[in-house]
C-alpha cells in the first residue's frame, strides 16, 4: 500500500503541476497567479481525501464518495491539460502555416478557449458516472484441430476484476451474474479480485453461489492480488461450503472424452521480488500433470502467465489484472505499457491469451475501455 500511495502522489504531483501551468491558456496574466493557489489548495485537499479514502475509508459509502469526486475533477485537469496543449499546438500551427495574425485581442484568444476546461469536466463525468457502468459483451472462438462433436461449441464466460466494495455493490455483483448466466454459457470463470472487502465476503460468496446451476460445468475462480491484500484465509472461509470451485495452481477435467477439455488455474506471485520464479513454478504445477491431447484452458489473474502458458501448449489463457488501462480511444489503451500484455486478444505460439478489461474498478473511472463480460467458445480450426 506504501508503494502504490508513493506512486499515487508522483502522478497527482504531476497532473497538478501540468494544470497549473496549463491554466494560462484560459486565465488572464494578472488573474493566473491567484487561480493557481485557489486551484493548488483544492488538489491538497483532494490528495488528502484520496489517500483517507484508500486506506482509513476503504470500502466505506463515505470513502467511496470521496475517492469518486477526487477522481473526476484529477481526471477533468488530465483531460483540460491535453485540450490546452492541443489548443496552443493548433493556433501556432495555424498563425505558422496560414500567416494567420496574431488576434491582439487577449479576451477573445481567452473566450474562445474558455470551452476547454467545460469540455474536460463532460468527459470526466461520462467517464465517472456513466461508462464503467455500460457492461459489453465480447465474443471470441478458439479453434480446436479435429474438435469432436461432444465439445464443439462449448464456451466459457469469463468475469474479472470485480473489486467488491465502494464501487461494486452486492446487488450490482447480483446483476452483473444474471446478465453473465443470460448468455447460456457452459462455464463461468473468474480470474481474481472478486473479493475486495472482508465485511461481505460470506454474503458475496453466497450471491455467486446463486448463480452457480446456470453453468453446465460449474463456476472456477483462481486468486488475484487483492485477495492477497484482503486476506486469503479469511476469503477461503467465506468460499468453503459453496459451489465455487478455487483453482490454486491446480486443474480439473470438465468434458469431453475423445478429446478431453481441461481447466486449471494458478494463484498470484504476491511476492514481487520472487515473481518470475513464482509464475514460472505456479504454471508448472498447474499444467505439468495435464495430458497433451486435451484442450487446457487457464485462468490466471496476472496477464504475464500467458507466455509461462505456452510453454505448455496451452489453447487459452484467460487473464485480468490490468483492467485494460481503463483508460481507451478506438480501443487503443491511453496508459503507459506498464505491461506486456495490457488488453484484448495476444498470440504467442498456438497459445491464445485475453486479458480482461475487468468489470468493477478501485479507480472509478473509465473511457474508451468499458467493462465487459468475455465469451469463448470452441470451434473447428
Amino acid at each position: 500500500m506504501l508503494l502504490f500511495l508513493s506512486i499515487l502522489f508522483v502522478v497527482l504531483t504531476a497532473i497538478i503541476m501540468l494544470t497549473q501551468k496549463a491554466l494560462g491558456v484560459i486565465i488572464p496574466p494578472e488573474k493566473l497567479g491567484k487561480a493557481q493557489r485557489k486551484l493548488l489548495y483544492v488538489d491538497i485537499i483532494l490528495i488528502a481525501g484520496m489517500v483517507l479514502g484508500f486506506t482509513k475509508l476503504h470500502g466505506t459509502t463515505a470513502g467511496g464518495i470521496i475517492l469518486q469526486v477526487a477522481t473526476m475533477l484529477f481526471m477533468a485537469q488530465i483531460v483540460y491539460d491535453w485540450l490546452a496543449l492541443a489548443y496552443v499546438v493548433v493556433k501556432y500551427l495555424k498563425k505558422k502555416l496560414f500567416e494567420v495574425p496574431e488576434n491582439p485581442q487577449r479576451r477573445r484568444f481567452l473566450k474562445g478557449a474558455a470551452v476547454l476546461p467545460a469540455a474536460a469536466v463532460a468527459v470526466s463525468a461520462y467517464g465517472g458516472l456513466i461508462e464503467r457502468h455500460q457492461t459489453v459483451v465480447s465474443h471470441f472462438q478458439v479453434p480446436v484441430e479435429n474438435i469432436p462433436d461432444d465439445i464443439k461449441g462449448l464456451s466459457v464466460v469469463q468475469l474479472s476484476d470485480i473489486h467488491l466494495g465502494a464501487f461494486m455493490g452486492l446487488e450490482e455483483l447480483d446483476r452483473l451474474l444474471k446478465e453473465a448466466s443470460a448468455i447460456g454459457g457452459d462455464i463461468l470463470a473468474i480470474t481474481g479480485d472478486l473479493f475486495d472487502d472482508n465485511r461481505i465476503n460470506y454474503k458475496a460468496a453466497k450471491v455467486v453461489d446463486n448463480y452457480a446451476e446456470c453453468f453446465k460445468y460449474g463456476i472456477y475462480f483462481c486468486w488475484g492480488n487483492h485477495e492477497h491484500l484482503r486476506g486469503i484465509p479469511a476469503i477461503d472461509i467465506a468460499i468453503e461450503g459453496t459451489r465455487i470451485k478455487k483453482l490454486d495452481n491446480s486443474f480439473d477435467m470438465v468434458a469431453g472424452e475423445a478429446l478431453p477439455v481441461y481447466i486449471a488455474g494458478v494463484d498470484y506471485p504476491i511476492e514481487r521480488k520472487q515473481f518470475d520464479f513464482l509464475k514460472e513454478k505456479y504454471t508448472e504445477l498447474a499444467l505439468k500433470e495435464i495430458p497433451s491431447n486435451s484442450v487446457k484452458i487457464l485462468l490466471a489473474h496476472h496477464p504475464d502467465f500467458i507466455d509461462s502458458a505456452a510453454k505448455y501448449n496451452t489453447n487459452l489463457v484467460l487473464t485480468g489484472h490490468t483492467h485494460g488501462g481503463q483508460l481507451g480511444l478506438f480501443g487503443i489503451p491511453l496508459v503507459p505499457p506498464v505491461f506486456k500484455y495490457l488488453r484484448g486478444m495476444y498470440h504467442v505460439g498456438n497459445t491464445m491469451g485475453y486479458v480482461h478489461s475487468g468489470n468493477g474498478s478501485w479507480f472509478p473511472f473509465r473511457f474508451g475501455c468499458p467493462p465487459e463480460i468475455a465469451v469463448f467458445t470452441l470451434v473447428e480450426k
